[in-house]
C-alpha cells in the first residue's frame, strides 16, 4: 500500500513536469519549422521570379503542419494583404513587412494582435525573420 502511495504521489509530481517538457519541446520544433519554411520562401524569392508565392504550394510546404496538427499560416504581405490580416505587436504595428509567418500554438486559434488570448501560444517569426519564438516573448 505504501508503495503505490509513493507511486502516486511521484506520478502527480512529475506528470506536470513532463507536459511542460513536452509543451517546450513542441514549441522549439514549430520554430525550427518556420526557420526551415522562412529559409524556403527566401530560396524561392532568390533563385524564382523574384516575388514571394501568394501561398505556400510553390515552395511544397503547403500542407506542413505544426507539432499540434494545423497548418502553418502564411500571408504574403508585399502582395497587398489587407492590413487588418497582418500580425501586430503590443502597438498594433505589424511585426513584418513582407509576410507572416506563424503556427497557432497548441490552442489551434489565433487572431491579429499578438497581445490576444488566443494569439498568446503562438509561434511566430517577426521582425523579418529577426525574431523566431513565441508570440507572448516579442
Amino acid at each position: 500500500m505504501i508503495a503505490l502511495m509513493v507511486a502516486a504521489l511521484l506520478t502527480v509530481i512529475a506528470l506536470p513536469a513532463y507536459n511542460g517538457v513536452m509543451q517546450r519541446a513542441r514549441v522549439a520544433a514549430a520554430i525550427g519549422d518556420i526557420g526551415e519554411i522562412h529559409i524556403a520562401l527566401e530560396t524561392f524569392l532568390t533563385t524564382g521570379t523574384g516575388a514571394l508565392p501568394a501561398s505556400l504550394a510553390p515552395i511544397g510546404m503547403d500542407t506542413r503542419t505544426d507539432p499540434w496538427g494545423n497548418l502553418y499560416q502564411y500571408l504574403n504581405i508585399e502582395a497587398g494583404a489587407k492590413r487588418g490580416a497582418v500580425r501586430k505587436d503590443r502597438n498594433l504595428v505589424p511585426i513584418n513587412t513582407d509576410y507572416d509567418l506563424y503556427s497557432m500554438g497548441k490552442d489551434g486559434a489565433s487572431v491579429s494582435p499578438l497581445t490576444a488570448k488566443a494569439s498568446r501560444d503562438d509561434v511566430v517569426r517577426a521582425g523579418n525573420g529577426s525574431f523566431f519564438g513565441l508570440a507572448k516573448d516579442f
